[in-house]
């Protein structure tokens, strides 16, 4: 599955989306979007603190993210608060909803896209899982033709391709899960939050 080709070099920016989409819950300092990183376990995101860091100057100079001021707590350095701008709405709900709707290899990407998907509105999301779902189904077909057509090669050199077409099979079924539970309301979305992003 090449998935990972549609993926444009920059959307695979992790620590620049993880800045954009913590930032869309209000304004924050680097130091307090570090923090929430470690607290809610955003492995996906490497290399912190510096990271981090480079994504904020990196978002700043491209004009998503600006400083809205300083904040200086007691015996703590000051740090500069930053906030989306617009087009920072916008990026990242175009990120988002581009990891979302591409199948990928990378497990890191789509770890990304589920962890920041409240940044998106409900038919949205349902819509980018839906892409992505025809496009695993398109990869099972294309496995599956793979495998049918090695018929004469000895089974054990085809576990690999065997172990990928049961990956995706899993995938498939699960983000088809997916969007029935927020179809029926079983997961229930969160409105105000996307709401809050498409400002």
């Amino acid at each position: 599955m090449d998935g990972i080709r549609g993926i444009a070099r920059g959307d695979r920016d992790l620590a620049t989306l993880a800045v954009l989409a913590l930032l869309s819950t209000g304004p924050r300092h680097p130091y307090d979007i570090h923090r929430m990183l470690i607290e809610t376990g955003k492995v996906f995101v490497t290399g912190l603190p510096r990271s981090l860091y480079h994504a904020v100057d990196k978002l700043e100079r491209d004009g998503l993210i600006e400083a809205m001021g300083t904040e200086r707590q007691a015996g703590r350095p000051e740090r500069t608060v930053y906030a989306l701008t617009d087009s920072g709405r916008r990026e990242v709900r175009r990120r988002v909803e581009t990891l979302l709707a591409t199948p990928t290899p990378d497990a890191d990407l789509s770890y990304a896209a589920l962890s920041f998907v409240a940044v998106l509105e409900k038919e949205q999301a349902i819509a980018a899982v839906r892409e992505r779902c025809a496009a695993l189904e398109a990869t099972i077909a294309q496995l599956e033709a793979a495998l049918a057509a090695a018929s004469e090669v000895e089974p054990l050199l085809l576990v690999e391709s065997e172990f990928e077409l049961a990956r995706v099979r899993a995938e498939r079924v699960w983000m088809t899960e997916l969007v029935d539970r927020v179809e029926s309301g079983r997961l229930t979305w969160l409105d105000a939050f996307a709401a809050a992003t498409a400002r």
